[in-house]
């Protein structure tokens, strides 16, 4: 009788609650690639206090990309919470296949990226940091050029805004009041 109690007491699913080693990563079919770590030291009154900001992109590799950044004291937490941020801000690209529906330049800073399309077979040439954005999207077929400044936060931020500015022809022909025959 005392053991039936026992269980009674338990969670419904007689399983323990809230331990660690019960916690298994979940797996959201996600692929993570930091593209960059930096450490940053801030000088004190008793000394410099080192600090890490790690700049982030993660993507399904089929149409959703991220970017993010995290800064924390260790490198560990500031990949997480750059991760997390990634995720959180992630955006669905169009695509005419395995690439981009036409031409696009945006800027970010002094960063300036222009993003052509491609043919199928061709890869994606890009070079920097903005090759790991392209290909977290899922894009097989671009040819990428940086110009200006080539830091890449900004480079990274620059891919990132020119596949958000993306839009098909069915976009473009109904912001004009047209068919896409008419374009």
């Amino acid at each position: 009788m005392a053991e039936v109690n026992k269980q009674q007491k338990r969670h419904p699913d007689n399983k323990s609650r809230g331990r660690r080693d019960d916690k298994k990563p979940v797996d959201d079919g996600l692929t993570k690639i930091m593209v960059d770590l930096r450490l940053v030291q801030k000088v004190i009154k008793g000394g410099r206090t080192p600090s890490y900001s790690a700049l982030c992109v993660v993507g399904d590799k089929k149409g959703r990309v991220g970017i993010g950044t995290g800064k924390a004291r260790e490198t560990t937490n500031a990949m997480e919470k750059g991760f997390n941020a990634a995720k959180k801000n992630m955006i669905t690209i169009i695509m005419n296949g395995t690439t981009i529906p036409h031409e696009i330049t945006t800027k970010y800073g002094a960063s300036t990226i222009a993003l052509k399309p491609a043919k199928p077979g061709t890869g994606v040439i890009a070079g920097g940091a903005a090759r790991p954005v392209l290909e977290l999207a899922g894009i097989k077929d671009i040819t990428a050029k940086n110009h200006g400044s080539n830091n890449k936060i900004n480079t990274v931020r620059a891919t990132f805004n020119a596949l958000k500015a993306l839009s098909s022809a069915e976009q473009i022909a109904e912001r004009r009041g047209k068919t896409v025959e008419e374009l």
